[in-house]
């Protein structure tokens, strides 16, 4: 078919194939050369591609060779019949079937095929497509494989396709690697009778044999050699001899291919030698000794040792032996004594033996002592061999060793020797002369003798005489003696035939006397040959002697040869088989003619002819030369020769001769085709159509006639069309045949018509441009001379068209320019021959893409709004520029100052709307930025705007002055002094420097943090602390804030003249003597050197006073010399290099014989860290001796020092406390007591603890950087010097630590991942180490992963076989996408084929399917996660007109009720769903409704019991009540009580209680009694205020409004709790969270009998005060309005009114929401955002005064003061037993106005002062009190929030209260704690400055009492109703704040 491609092929006999081959086609007599249209393909096939109609007008012909005769043959000519083009499906023309080839070659797959449309070929490898590799190259001529490899084997499949159909060829290559052979071991040398093993590994391919050779004979399994393995791989020599060395090659053999290894054996007398050994030595006994013996041999010898002809006896504790083999094959061996004997000594004999003999070495070892000779055994001798016997000598020094026999002395021949060590050897031994006793003697000292006798016998061994078999053959007599000569009796004589027992059916007789064996063989023959060994036995010896016997036969025929026809070109085999021995040797010879044979010469064996393995010659491929005789002769040697003659006849099978090739017909026309044949008659012509074979009598158009040439045996047939039609052009073939063969002659006939016209698509449509193709279908069978293309507007008529003419016929594309974009057009085409044109081609309809946008986008403004950002706005083009939808734009900016590149870096947007906005961000800080933007559609990128400079904001400076320096000026000035930092990191105007420093005392404590403020870059430091360590650090700011600060830079001021001692005491120790002792200075102000006394006495009249020098490490000194009952005044002065300092005070002493008691050393205040040993001095002095007592307080007692192994007190009044805690802080004190008198101090000693866990929260969040607060906990008694910050990603392990200074209540963490949770936690650092790290919270940076948005199209592009992806349909999320993967597969199949590129590239879904449908899954990823999107297409038709229809599925009947009921099904499910909830919901409301009834009756009858019983009656024995059941509301309830904090909430919590229960078990010291209760906290089920379930730490929930989801179930906690009765008669020591009132008995507080409360029995919290989270954020006022019933049920209110005063949501933004009537709720932001999810205060307000019992008793809790011992005012005593902050009360000091001043107590007040100064303790302290007549305020707080100010309140309160709600004073404000707060705000203004009193007692307070977490403050009720009677005309009103979740 024209335009296809045309398969010539050369037919060669299959007999042949193996021989010929195609070396050249012939066209038309000349050679053609490959190249243009023409291929050869290595199979021999010519290949012309493009075929036009005058390539059928040529002949041609194909050139062969023989492989072995080099004959080379032309074919019969052959015509190429061209038809033009019809619609087909494809046919296959070449194919291939299957193939072997090896690895590296190249091998090519043929697959042509031809059809219309011309079909395209697709390859596939095992049902898949081809991999990309280079290797594999498509080709005209099919598929190139080149260097193939293993991995290439498999299936080929050749898919051949065109829009009418499809067709496939498989194939099956097999990749084979080149046989390699490689034997082993390669050269191997070894002895004799060992055993040799080869092994012969292959490698390439499979099914292969092996066969073994050695000096290239064949070896044949005998009784040496065995062949064994699944190949015959491995080949064994047994018992190896000499013979067995060669060369023994290994062959591997399959289908042509051989290889093959060898390897060198070399059999060599094995016989062991001794090659290294032991010489003879002298040992002591327990003297160690070693022997070593070595021996070489084949194979490698087993060493022995003997002892005197005995086995050496192993003794693991004295001898031991060893042997190892070397890498040379010697044997070592060693002999190890350790400890040696006497009976150790003697002859060692080392023998080394294998199989090939035995060798020995033998030395004498003699051992000090006395010496002896050990029982000798007789020794057996055999004759001719050499003898050794040894003289059993054992112990040394002897003098000789003599031998004796029959009293001669030996030697007394030549075979005799005896050596130095006394062995006697008898060489060649005779029986007559040798056998006999031998005497050994010893001269042990002079004359003295010892010796022993042994004797010999000697044994004759056999020797055989020599014997031989004499030649013969088969069926003669055989007679052979085997004849013993000599020897001891008896000999035992056998036969072996190759090393076999002979057995008697082997037709072999044996006969036996004596001395004599005879081998009878009655008749010989070919069984009988082998090697005969005869071998003879005694006593002495086993020898033998073996010969060959070797039986001939001469050659005879078993097959003869016969006269035999041969078909040309086929096998043929002539037979002829011999037999003989040694095996005959067959020659073939031939004489030409059919005649009677002139001459024979030899056959000339070629690959064509062989002689095979029987004999017969074997022709593959006969020729007519081959016929004539044959003579087959064999012969042996063995006799005469003899030969049988045979005759070898040709047949001719049926061949074609003479036909044409190809012949062209003129349609209507009549047309004759004629062939010609020969070949053996009778002969048969057929004419085949195609495969069809042409009937004239069913088809009258055809006729045939045949005419036979019998002279020149030729046959010529006929075939005559009438007349020849279009569908006649195809092949038409003339058939030949006989009875040996047939042959075929193809006839191609073309018959020529006008061309149809061609098919028309469009390749490519551009915005102007168009790119079209055709195909010519069918061209008339005659050249195709132009085409003609016209076009038009859609809607314009043909008239109006535009023509491209006279278009080459070469092309088959042109392309249609100056169109306009977005226009549609109409096409055709037009095709012309020499004939006419043809028809109009189908006319296509095209629309012309978008061009870019022509011009930029418009008004653009930047604003800088960060330091790094700055925001971008413009306009979108004007709409005649853009030229087609904007899709989006470009944002080029580049920095434009001094060292920038000058490059643009792009950022990509999608399009909004007319007006867009962008922001840059990660710009650098205060730099100008130009900025240009693009607008780009889908045709791609305008132009782009003018650029538009901005500059970012300032920032702090990134780095620190330089270079900065400190030096020491004077002991209280220093200078500083510093470089700018580099301008690059400013980051702004830079303002001026900031200079911080600090002091560092030497307890490791820090002063206070103090800065200055300059604009130079040096700095003095004025009015410093002198001798004093300073930290310093500079920092640069700009208008932005504050930069880095530098490395913290140490510096000491100078020393100075020191202060007065800080304290001196002077007590009498004697009657002339005293003892005076002091404290350092306050400030030494450097290194005090010395101290100086001074004593004078006033009435002495002595002018100066005396001086005395002590020193610095004493801190008291004895004066002496002083007369007694004289007055004297001391004082002291400390001394450091730069003088004397201020004296101290002056006290007055006078010495006396007996003193009271008096403490030398002083109190005040200890500072420690924890878990550290503290020594309390208490040195004392008074006669008598005084005596030390040690207490601690505890309370309003003082409770003595308990002595155990952690506390002890020394001799000289020290107390040692060891590994001190917390509980160890507080006052103790030491009393020195004798009869005089006594003394006492009070050391304040306070431990230092790690600080406690910060407070962390989220303020912000970016994309990159979490921004997180704090609030420090208590620092533990110390400083805290830095925290530790460590973050790590959700789910995984490792924590990154950064390290942040501790002024920062701030940071910021930058560089995080893009949309990823994160894990924080925080810790302080103080001198005692590190804190309890924070609770973890979790946050969020901004973004998400990608989606895919819905409005694009997935697609922007779709052919028949490739489709482009719209990328920019994807939506970041905020993350940058970092990696797109792409799965698609037709739809049906299994298997998915994957692309992976970025968001940015466009892909391309290349070698798609026509016409299919496809499955589309796309995964978009970035650092937040992946989105995926799914989609459908379809590929369009071939010619890219239309797509095919959506795949439906058959609709089964009752298909609606199907899709009604999976419709109706779930709407049912939902409702019920619903109605469920809805029931569920109401009965939930009714028990809550009910549990408030029950809450608010329990709350009026404990209130209505409190009110009918007396509050100062004692209470006797349990009181007997009603049963309670407590209801605990379902709330969550955050109490603050001694024990923490805790949670309470449970639907089912009701909880029975009995008074009867209180009263088990109860301890008569005790003052409460408990039940414990417990009941686990669940999720609420009522609904936020603000949904936060699907909301983590560090997010912000108010953006989440809208969200409903279900409540997180992230944190679950478990409450116990114990309800206390507190009894009347006990110390209330335990506090709860009941009221109580306060009773006059014993001057103590005493809780009504009926007052239960609810306190933790479990701190579960791990925290000191931690709040705790609930599971929901938020709460209803459903749940406040049970919260008040709760407080109700705890306050003991009964007409109180409750409001709501503040609610806040606590989230990373500080977010707060206010209810009720509180508005200046800005607190929590001031301070910090709890961590807390949610966060509600109400106040509770009691009624006025009027609606109580006017006549009742008022009682009210006030704190009671430390050392108070009286329940009434006692005016002096009380007042100054009042705590400090108590005494700043206006009421207290008018009361001590009155009374003298308190005696001075320094130390006492000094602890007091620091304590509240420093809030040490972090809990605040619970208050009580009860409104009756009297109104007060008090505030109980954190006490380590003091510094905080609340306005409208007292500074240093924790909350304000001088306006609480309700009071007439102004607004109010309120501080968020973590603890609950109780205030009472006045209605006037001095009550207001009383609650301001009370509010600041009550931060001094907490810090005062010794412990931190149960200290509880009481005052009198007497001193209280002083300071309420200042109160009573004022009203009042109280409230108790909580904290609700």
């Amino acid at each position: 078919m024209r335009g296809n491609v045309a398969v010539f092929k050369c037919l060669i006999p299959s007999a042949v194939q193996e021989y010929v081959s195609v070396v050249s086609w012939e066209k038309d007599t000349v050679s053609i050369v490959p190249g243009n249209r023409f291929f050869l393909t290595s199979f021999g096939a010519l290949y012309i591609s493009e075929v036009q109609k005058e390539d059928a007008l040529s002949t041609y012909r194909c050139i062969t060779k023989h492989k072995y005769s080099g004959e080379t043959r032309q074919s019969n000519g052959a015509r190429l019949s061209v038809m033009d083009p019809t619609e087909s499906t494809p046919s296959v023309l070449d194919s291939f079937q299957s193939g072997e080839v090896q690895v590296g070659r190249n091998v090519e797959l043929p697959c042509i095929a031809s059809g219309y449309p011309n079909p395209t070929i697709r390859w596939l490898k095992d049902g898949r497509p081809l991999p990309a590799d280079s290797r594999w190259t498509r080709r005209l001529t099919g598929l190139t494989v080149s260097d193939l490899r293993l991995g290439d084997s498999g299936n080929y499949i050749c898919e051949v396709t065109n829009s009418f159909g499809s067709k496939e060829v498989t194939g099956h290559l097999n990749v084979i690697e080149p046989l390699r052979v490689t034997l082993s071991p390669k050269n191997l040398k070894t002895g004799i009778s060992s055993t040799v093993i080869l092994s012969c590994a292959v490698q390439g391919s499979p099914h292969f044999t092996l066969s073994w050779y050695r000096n290239t004979e064949p070896v044949l399994p005998d009784q040496h050699f065995s062949i064994q393995g699944a190949h015959n791989e491995t080949l064994f020599i047994s018992a190896a001899q000499k013979r067995h060395s060669g060369a023994y090659q290994c062959f591997a053999t399959r289908k042509g291919q051989t290889a093959q290894d060898f390897s060198i054996i070399l059999l060599e007398d094995g016989t062991p030698r001794i090659v290294s050994s032991f010489s003879e030595r002298v040992v002591v006994p327990g003297e160690p000794f070693s022997l070593m013996c070595a021996a070489k041999g084949a194979p490698p010898p087993t060493i022995t040792w003997t002892l005197d002809d005995e086995a050496v006896a192993r003794d693991p504790s004295r001898v031991r032996a060893s042997q190892y083999t070397l890498s040379d094959g010697s044997t070592v061996s060693h002999v190890n004594v350790s400890s040696p004997e006497i009976r150790d000594g003697g002859v060692y004999r080392c023998a080394a033996r294998n199989s090939a003999g035995s060798a020995e070495y033998q030395a004498r070892i003699n051992v000090r002592g006395s010496p002896r000779i050990r029982d000798m055994r007789n020794i057996t001798a055999v004759a001719g061999r050499n003898t050794f016997i040894n003289c059993r000598v054992i112990g040394y020094p002897y003098y000789s060793i003599k031998w004796y026999k029959e009293g001669l002395l030996l030697p007394d021949n030549h075979r005799q020797v005896v050596y130095e060590n006394g062995t006697l050897k008898l060489s060649d031994v005779q029986k007559v002369l040798d056998e006999g006793a031998y005497l050994c003697s010893v001269l042990i000292q002079p004359q003295i003798f010892i010796s022993q006798t042994v004797y010999v016998q000697v044994k004759v061994p056999p020797l055989i005489q020599p014997f031989d078999f004499p030649p013969t053959s088969i069926g003669k007599l055989m007679y052979i003696a085997c004849v013993v000569s000599s020897g001891d009796m008896p000999i035992h004589i056998t036969w072996r035939k190759d090393g076999q027992e002979i057995v008697p059916s082997s037709g072999v007789n044996i006969e036996t006397k004596e001395y004599m064996s005879s081998l009878q063989i009655g008749k010989v023959s070919l069984k009988h040959n082998g090697n005969y060994t005869c071998i003879a036995s005694n006593d002495a010896a086993t020898v033998s002697s073996e010969r060959q016997l070797t039986v001939t036969v001469p050659p005879q025929f078993v097959v003869q040869p016969n006269n035999q026809d041969g078909i040309y070109g086929k096998v043929g085999v002539l037979n002829c088989s011999v037999d003989g021995y040694p095996p005959p040797k067959v020659m073939w010879k031939h004489a030409k003619g059919t005649g009677n044979p002139q001459q024979y010469h030899p056959v000339p064996l070629t690959g064509r002819i062989q002689i095979m393995g029987n004999g017969s010659l074997l022709i593959r491929h006969v020729l007519e030369d081959d016929r004539g005789y044959y003579l087959c002769q064999a012969s042996n040697g063995v006799g005469s020769d003899i030969s049988k003659s045979m005759v070898l006849t040709v047949k001719i099978p049926a061949m074609i001769t003479s036909h044409p090739n190809t012949t062209m017909a003129i349609k209507g026309q009549i047309k004759e085709l004629n062939c010609t044949a020969r070949g053996e008659w009778p002969i048969i012509i057929r004419w085949e159509r195609g495969d069809t074979v042409i009937d004239p009598d069913r088809n009258p158009r055809y006729a045939i006639t045949t005419s036979p040439n019998e002279k020149s045996d030729e046959v010529l047939s006929t075939l005559k069309l009438k007349p020849a039609e279009r569908g006649d052009s195809v092949f038409f073939s003339c058939h030949a045949i006989n009875s040996y063969g047939e042959g075929r002659g193809l006839i191609q006939l073309t018959v020529q018509e006008p061309p149809d016209p061609p098919e028309l698509e469009v390749r490519e449509v551009k915005d102007r441009s168009m790119n079209l193709r055709w195909t010519q279908r069918f061209d008339g069978n005659s050249i195709i001379t132009s085409y003609d293309i016209e076009y038009k507007n859609k809607t314009d008529p043909w008239e109006l068209k535009h023509a491209t003419r006279k278009i080459s016929p070469t092309n088959n594309q042109a392309n249609i320019v100056d169109l306009h974009p977005a226009q549609v057009y109409s096409i055709r085409m037009f095709s012309y021959n020499k004939i006419g044109h043809s028809q109009a081609s189908k006319e296509l309809t095209i629309s012309t893409e978008e061009a870019q946008p022509d011009g930029p986008p418009m008004e653009v403004f930047l604003q800088p709004m960060t330091s790094q950002s700055i925001r971008v706005t413009w306009k979108a083009p004007r709409k005649e520029l853009q030229n087609g939808v904007i899709r989006g734009y470009q944002i080029g900016y580049r920095e434009n100052g001094p060292g920038s590149n000058g490059q643009y870096s792009i950022v990509e947007m999608k399009a909004t709307g007319d007006s867009e906005v962008y922001t840059l961000d990660n710009l650098k800080k205060f730099a100008q930025y130009g900025v240009v933007v693009q607008a780009f559609n889908r045709a791609g990128t305008g132009p782009s705007s003018s650029e538009i400079n901005a500059t970012t904001l300032e920032d702090v400076p990134s780095q620190p002055p330089q270079t900065v320096r400190a030096i020491s000026v004077t002991s209280d000035e220093a200078v500083i002094t510093w470089a700018e930092p580099p301008r690059l990191t400013l980051h702004g105007v830079l303002k001026g420097y900031r200079v911080v420093f600090w002091s560092l005392f030497p307890d490791g404590e820090w002063g206070e943090m103090q800065n200055i403020t300059t604009s130079r870059e040096q700095v003095e430091l004025r009015g410093l602390e002198k001798f004093t360590n300073y930290s310093v650090q500079v920092l640069a700011y700009t208008q932005a804030g504050d930069g880095v600060r530098s490395n913290v830079l140490y510096i000491q001021t100078r020393e100075d003249h020191p202060g007065p001692p800080a304290g001196i005491k002077a007590v009498p120790s004697s009657t002339s003597s005293v003892v005076v002792s002091w404290l350092p200075p306050h400030k030494p102000n450097g290194i005090i050197r010395k101290y100086t006394i001074y004593c004078s006495s006033p009435g002495s009249g002595q002018p100066a006073p005396s001086e005395y020098e002590a020193n610095p490490e004493l801190l008291f000194y004895r004066v002496t010399h002083l007369n007694r009952g004289q007055q004297y005044l001391i004082w002291a002065a400390a001394v450091t290099t730069a003088g004397r300092g201020n004296i101290s005070d002056k006290v007055t002493v006078e010495p006396a014989g007996k003193a009271p008691a008096k403490i030398l050393s002083f109190g005040g205040t200890v500072t420690t860290p924890w878990m550290k040993e503290v020594r309390l001095p208490c040195s004392s002095v008074g006669e008598p001796t005084p005596t030390i007592k040690w207490t601690k307080d505890s309370e309003d007692t003082a409770i003595p020092v308990t002595l155990d192994g952690q506390r002890l007190i020394m001799a000289n009044g020290t107390l040692i406390l060891r590994s001190v805690k917390a509980e160890d802080s507080g006052y103790y004190t030491c009393t020195a007591t004798n009869t005089l008198g006594f003394d006492t101090i009070i050391v304040n000693l306070l431990v230092q603890v790690p600080p406690d866990q910060p407070r962390l929260t989220v303020s912000t969040t970016s994309t990159s950087s979490i921004t997180l607060a704090w609030i420090p906990g208590d620092n533990g008694g110390s400083s805290i010097r830095g925290f530790v910050l460590q973050y790590s990603v959700d789910n995984m392990e490792g924590w990154r630590d950064v390290f942040i200074s501790s002024s920062e209540r701030s940071f910021k963490l930058d560089d995080l991942r893009c949309g990823t949770w994160y894990k924080v936690k925080l810790a302080a650092k103080n001198s005692v180490g590190a804190g309890r790290i924070s609770e973890i919270i979790e946050a969020k940076t901004h973004g998400r992963e990608p989606q895919f948005n819905k409005e694009q199209p997935v697609f922007t592009h779709v052919n028949s076989t490739h489709a482009r992806l719209n990328l920019q349909g994807w939506a970041s999320g905020g993350c940058p996408i970092t990696a797109v993967l792409l799965e698609f597969r037709p739809k049906g199949n299994w298997a998915w084929q994957n692309v992976r590129t970025n968001a940015t590239a466009d892909v391309f879904l290349a070698e798609l399917r026509e016409a299919t449908w496809y499955e589309l899954k796309m995964k978009a990823c970035n650092s937040a996660g992946c989105g995926n999107q799914s989609s459908q297409f379809a590929t369009l038709d071939y010619d890219g007109t239309g797509t095919i229809p959506p795949i439906k599925s058959a609709r089964p009947e009752g298909d609606d009720v199907k899709k009604l009921f999976s419709i109706g099904c779930p709407i049912i499910l939902v409702t019920l769903v619903v109605a469920l909830l809805f029931i569920i919901r109401k009965k939930r409301k009714e028990k809550r409704l009910k549990r408030l009834r029950d809450a608010k009756s329990l709350a009026e009858m404990l209130i209505s019991s409190k009110n009918n019983r007396s509050f100062d009656t004692p209470v006797k024995g349990p009181p007997q009540g009603p049963r309670l059941h407590i209801d605990i509301p379902r709330v969550q309830l955050l109490i603050e009580d001694k024990e923490g904090i805790k949670q309470i909430g449970e639907d089912k919590a009701t909880i029975p209680v009995t008074d009867t229960e209180f009263s088990q078990n109860v301890n008569p010291q005790s003052f409460c009694t408990g039940v414990s209760v417990h009941h686990p906290a669940l999720i609420q089920n009522t609904g936020p205020l603000i949904d936060m379930s699907d909301i983590r730490p560090g997010t912000n929930p108010v953006s989440r409004k809208s969200v409903k989801s279900a409540h997180s179930t992230r944190n679950r906690y478990s409450s116990q709790w114990t309800l206390t009765k507190c009894q009347s008669s006990t110390p209330a020591r335990t506090l709860t969270s009941d009221w109580r009132t306060v009773g006059s008995q014993h001057g103590i507080t005493v809780t009504e009998s009926d007052s239960y409360s609810a306190s933790l029995s479990q701190d579960t919290d791990k925290g000191r005060n931690s709040m705790v989270s609930t599971e929901s954020a938020s709460s209803t006022y459903e749940e406040l309005a049970r919260a008040y019933e709760h407080a109700k049920l705890e306050e003991h209110l009964q007409h109180a009114k409750f409001e709501i005063t503040e609610c806040f949501i606590s989230d990373s933004s500080s977010d707060q929401m206010t209810t009720g009537t509180n508005d200046n709720a800005d607190s929590m932001t001031s301070m910090s955002t709890p961590s807390e999810t949610g966060l509600c205060r109400f106040t509770a307000s009691p009624p006025k005064p009027q609606d109580y019992d006017r006549g009742r008793p008022t009682n009210v809790a006030v704190p009671i003061p430390h050392r108070a011992n009286k329940s009434e005012w006692t005016g002096k005593s009380d007042y100054c037993n009042l705590p400090l902050y108590m005494k700043t009360d206006p009421f207290f000091r008018k009361q001590s106005e009155q009374h003298d001043p308190c005696p001075v107590v320094p130390p006492r007040e000094a602890s007091i002062r620091s304590l509240a100064q420093r809030a040490y303790h972090t809990q605040g302290r619970h208050m009580t009190l009860d409104s009756s007549k009297q109104q007060q305020a008090l505030t109980v707080g954190h006490a380590g929030l003091t510094g905080l100010s609340g306005s409208g309140g007292a500074s240093g309160g924790v909350s304000g209260v001088g306006g609480a709600t309700g009071g007439p004073s102004g607004g109010s404000s309120t501080t968020s704690l973590s603890q609950r707060t109780l205030t009472m705000p006045g209605s006037s203004s001095s009550s207001a400055q009383s609650a301001a009193a009370a509010a600041t007692a009550s931060a001094s307070g907490g810090a005062t009492g010794g412990d931190s977490r149960d200290s509880l403050l009481e005052s009198s009720s007497s001193g209280l109703g002083r300071l309420e009677r200042q109160k009573q005309a004022a009203g009042g009103a109280y409230s108790k704040s909580y904290t609700l979740v």
